[in-house]
């Protein structure tokens, strides 16, 4: 993605917007819109956004497997599988 080819000033979104977002939604793209010169806001394809929704929300699990990991906080699979057949058992026997 090179944003450096979809910088549009807010003015140029006011008159094209039909036009932009019909392009967002073919691309799955991002434009950069500017006030003044600056870039103030993304537009962005619908698609595009949860695509990176779930990939943040999949780096936060990882960031806090590493900082579980990290502090000591793991179990052996073996275990884990031990106590989910103890619980299974127990549920079974209710």
């Amino acid at each position: 993605m090179k944003l450096s080819e979809d910088v549009k000033p807010i003015s140029y979104i006011k008159s094209h917007a039909s036009e932009i977002i019909r392009d967002l939604s073919e691309k799955n793209s991002t434009v950069v819109i500017t006030l003044n010169g600056e870039a103030k806001a993304i537009l962005q394809d619908i698609r595009e956004y949860e695509r990176v929704q779930e990939s943040l929300a999949m780096l936060k699990i990882l960031a806090q497997s590493r900082k579980s990991l990290e502090a000591g906080n793991t179990r052996s699979a073996k275990n884990v599988f031990r106590d989910i057949k103890a619980k299974a058992k127990e549920t079974q026997q209710r």
